[in-house]
């Protein structure tokens, strides 16, 4: 089975939801990556404001990040290999890479808020 890292640039949530407008882009991968890891594949994100040990652990990472700096990001690390700098892999990469179909990676993240109203 393959495995994904995607290290993202430094930002306050990987939705694209936060901030004064939405990111399309951010969007679609937190669903087909949270798509991926409800079926059980080997995918993951590291943002580099709340994970930067990912960052500086990860050699290729690194490297790619000295060479080029911060608008490098995000790096797709495919088993161990980078082979995406400075964009998120497409639907139908991602589909590819782990044997399903494009369709099948849109479930959206669901979100549970609570609120307090007793105080």
């Amino acid at each position: 089975m393959k495995k994904v890292e995607i290290f993202d640039p430094a930002m306050c949530c990987s939705t694209g939801v936060c901030g004064p407008t939405v990111d399309p882009e951010l969007t679609r991968i937190a669903s087909a990556v949270y798509s991926l890891e409800k079926k059980g594949f080997a995918i993951s994100r590291h943002n580099l404001t709340d994970d930067p040990g990912a960052f500086v652990e990860n050699k290729m990472v690194n490297q790619v990040l000295v060479e080029k700096g911060p608008d490098a990001l995000p790096v797709v690390v495919v088993d161990g290999e980078v082979v995406k700098i400075a964009e998120y892999p497409t639907t139908e990469e991602l589909a590819e890479w782990f044997e399903t179909a494009p369709s099948e990676l849109q479930e959206k993240p669901r979100v549970r808020v609570s609120l307090n109203v007793n105080n």
